[in-house]
């Protein structure tokens, strides 16, 4: 009786969990709202053009890429959709904080409610054409096991790439500073839709345009500028946290050794000129 009651908890946590990442974000405008973007970016290259010369070179370029152990595990987590910790995760080390629900709460509402938005921009398009993607094109198999799933949708626009060069470009607006590594992970990220064979890379290409224009609408919401600048300030406050944390840490593992300390916290001594800490004060030493 106890296995049963414990294994009914369990499947009620699993729909708790279910339902908690499926659940309906209300989004700062409606797809009706927003720019039509099969009405502003041209069509996807035809199969016997010469653009579509360039996506086959970049396809073989994609499949090559897979003897790289590191990169196609990388191109394989890129792939990820429903779970947005595990995607949020993928720009942790290029954002300098890692994004949660939990510990960085304004960042994640404005991520979520930004993809909420924009991510549907991608379906009239996609519709609209119908692209045959390279692995159906080709029989091939996808290193991300995804082949179920995309059989049949439209490749043109990424919906993948439209995302994440939307967070790139939502991310180096809270933290300009990072945007040179913000924007090579979302660079990078976009590719490995390539890598897998999800995409052409004129798809990839275009939606990096397609994110540009959802980007600059979202600008236009008093709502979304309102929860950017609360997103700006917990970064801030956040990454300040972490640098005092790190100075305490230096400090605490020093002081057997020092009384006198650099203004970032790091050992100084009798020679050190200029604003220092000694015995806990702020002083300068001239």
């Amino acid at each position: 009786m106890k296995k049963i009651f414990a294994m009914a908890v369990a499947a009620m946590m699993a729909t708790m969990n279910v339902c908690a990442q499926t659940s309906t974000v209300q989004p700062y405008f409606e797809l009706n709202q927003l720019p039509e973007l099969y009405e502003i970016m041209p069509p996807h290259p035809s199969f016997d053009s010469p653009e579509f010369a360039y996506d086959q070179v970049r396809y073989l370029w994609g499949k090559q890429q897979r003897q790289d152990k590191e990169r196609v595990e990388q191109a394989i987590a890129d792939a990820e959709w429903d779970d947005h910790a595990k995607l949020f995760a993928q720009w942790k080390d290029a954002f300098g904080l890692e994004i949660t629900a939990t510990g960085t709460p304004e960042i994640w509402k404005l991520l979520e409610t930004s993809m909420a938005t924009t991510d549907p921009m991608r379906k009239n398009c996609k519709a609209q054409y119908g692209r045959q993607r390279p692995f159906e094109r080709y029989g091939d198999e996808m290193p991300s096991h995804e082949e179920d799933e995309l059989r049949g949708e439209g490749s043109y626009p990424s919906g993948h790439s439209l995302r994440g060069w939307g967070l790139s470009l939502l991310l180096a607006q809270i933290a300009p500073e990072r945007a040179n590594q913000i924007f090579k992970r979302g660079w990078d990220y976009c590719n490995s839709r390539v890598i897998v064979g999800a995409h052409w890379q004129s798809d990839v290409d275009n939606s990096r345009t397609a994110a540009s224009i959802g980007f600059c609408a979202l600008q236009g919401s008093e709502a979304f500028v309102a929860q950017m600048k609360k997103a700006q300030a917990e970064y801030k406050q956040k990454m300040a946290a972490g640098i005092n944390a790190s100075a305490v840490n230096v400090v605490g593992a020093s002081e057997q050794s020092a009384r006198i300390y650099n203004i970032d916290g790091t050992p100084a001594d009798e020679t050190t000129r200029g604003i220092v800490i000694e015995d806990g004060q702020k002083v300068m030493k001239r």
